[in-house]
């Protein structure tokens, strides 16, 4: 016998079940399996609920349809359908109190008023329409009148700037000297400064002045090259000459050497 068969023989073996606890579980797993196959079955029926209602919502004139405060799950069955329905679908109210689903025609979407009063928890009906635009108008023209205040504040000021500014606009005053430099620099230019003697310097444009033709090299690369070789044959044969020269020197100033 090995370790592991005497550590399985030493371990205690699980309690087994009666037949009164087999029979208990086997009806908790029936009743959960019951309940949700009711769930099933009230979805189902809700959805047809759902289908039939914008059905006919479609094709009348009203412009939304209200439904009763329902949790998430019948919620998004709702929103599910009026997506695939072509419709909108928006929820309000508080989770688990009153939140309801509010489904929309296409054409005739909520307007802000109708949504800032519903998120208010205060429905929509013509008087609260008639309350909410009448807000509206009231905010709108506070908004206008601040706008005007800022506009007609800037304008002030920018007027004050402007006559602020001409009045010590620089270019508007005239400066005149105090002394003339006439009468200070008299000992240099004399009292009668001409303008032979104020006369401008005028650069010599010829000065310097090469013409560009006299810059451009003319010649093509073929010729340029074979140029350039014949400078090099030309300078070796100086070369050699200055070489050959250096040896009848030479050999001019040891005669004897040859003859040894």
């Amino acid at each position: 016998m090995d370790l592991l068969d005497s550590i399985l023989n030493s371990m205690d073996a699980p309690p087994a079940t009666n037949e009164q606890q087999k029979t208990l579980i086997k009806k908790q797993r029936e009743m959960v399996e019951r309940l949700q196959n009711k769930q099933k079955e009230e979805l189902l029926r809700f959805r047809k609920y759902v289908e039939e209602r914008m059905g006919r919502f479609a094709k009348d004139d009203r412009t939304y349809i209200e439904f009763q405060p329902l949790d998430k799950v019948h919620r998004s069955v709702i929103h599910e359908i009026a997506e695939n329905g072509g419709f909108i679908a928006m929820s309000f109210g508080r989770e688990e109190e009153d939140r309801h689903s509010v489904v929309y025609k296409k054409e005739h979407p909520p307007s802000e008023d109708e949504v800032a009063a519903r998120r208010n928890g205060e429905g929509w009906n013509k008087e609260i329409a008639k309350e909410y635009s009448e807000r509206r108008k009231e905010r709108l023209a506070q908004e206008q009148s601040l706008i005007n205040k800022e506009a007609n504040s800037e304008a002030g000021t920018s007027r004050v700037h402007g006559s602020s500014s001409s009045s010590t606009d620089p270019t508007s005053i005239e400066v005149k000297p105090t002394t003339n430099y006439k009468a200070k620099y008299a000992h240099l230019i004399g009292e009668s400064a001409a303008l032979q003697a104020a006369r401008k310097t005028e650069t010599n444009q010829s000065y310097g002045f090469v013409p560009s033709k006299n810059k451009k090299d003319m010649r093509s690369i073929e010729q340029t090259l074979a140029d350039i070789q014949a400078k090099k044959r030309l300078k070796l044969q100086q070369q050699q000459q200055e070489h050959n020269l250096n040896m009848a020197a030479s050999l001019d100033v040891n005669p004897d050497a040859e003859e040894r």
